[in-house]
């Protein structure tokens, strides 16, 4: 709720109570876009705060002045609907930065038509990434469909960034992920790999340990969850 409340008064300090209408927003879009080199228009819309601008850089979303001088980094609270509109935001935002990289860059574990997609933040030497791993045709037999993101949490200098470019880069990239998760050596291979991409992506949203699960909401959800809680809590009958 702090941080709520500095939203509002930084917003009521600046005197940007008033609708902003379609000359404002282009003026506004000119002035943010001349500040941020990577902030496209269509990233920047009006914010539920009147006169102060939401930007999206997937995963990112923060709140601007209309002549980028002023920026807030909080979460707006609707109290009259009691909903995070920022997390909202942020989750969408999320969504939209993985499927950005593609399925094509990913490792699948699934049919297609599988009820729930989750995306998995996985380090190839942590335990319980091996451990979810085992029980990915558990995960399958629950109506789960498990698309992996590399991210060696040790680094991109090492032995697990090597071992995820190795699996990445074989020809059977399900099989050397396999046995690369169950401890046994995988030809070194290198290519045209996503390893640094799913890594950077995965600090930019906050994933500091692994796995990491994404929902096809934008939630994440830190560390391992067994298959059949999983399929609960995705099909709405138990809490996170």
């Amino acid at each position: 709720m702090q941080k709520f409340s500095r939203v509002v008064a930084v917003a009521a300090l600046l005197g940007l109570m008033s609708h902003a209408g379609a000359d404002e927003l282009e003026q506004a879009r000119k002035a943010i876009m001349d500040r941020f080199d990577d902030v496209k228009a269509e990233n920047v819309e009006p914010s539920p705060i009147k006169g102060m601008y939401r930007v999206t850089i997937p995963p990112q979303v923060f709140y601007i002045s209309p002549d980028a001088r002023y920026v807030v980094d909080g979460e707006v609270i609707d109290l009259e609907n009691k909903r995070n509109l920022t997390r909202e935001y942020r989750q969408q935002s999320v969504v939209a930065a993985i499927e950005a990289l593609g399925e094509e860059s990913m490792i699948v574990f699934g049919p297609k038509d599988a009820e729930h997609t989750v995306t998995v933040f996985t380090d190839i030497d942590c335990g319980y990434c091996r451990k979810l791993h085992e029980a990915v045709d558990e995960y399958n037999e629950q109506g789960i469909r498990i698309r992996y993101l590399a991210y060696p949490r040790a680094g991109l200098e090492s032995r697990s960034y090597q071992k995820a470019v190795s699996a990445w880069c074989a020809d059977d990239q399900k099989a050397a992920l396999t046995k690369a998760k169950q401890g046994e050596a995988i030809p070194n291979k290198t290519c045209d790999d996503p390893v640094t991409r799913h890594f950077q992506l995965g600090q930019a949203i906050g994933v500091s340990g692994t796995p990491a699960l994404v929902f096809e909401s934008g939630q994440v959800v830190p560390g391992f969850v067994p298959p059949k809680r999983l399929a609960a809590i995705l099909n709405g009958k138990m809490p996170n």
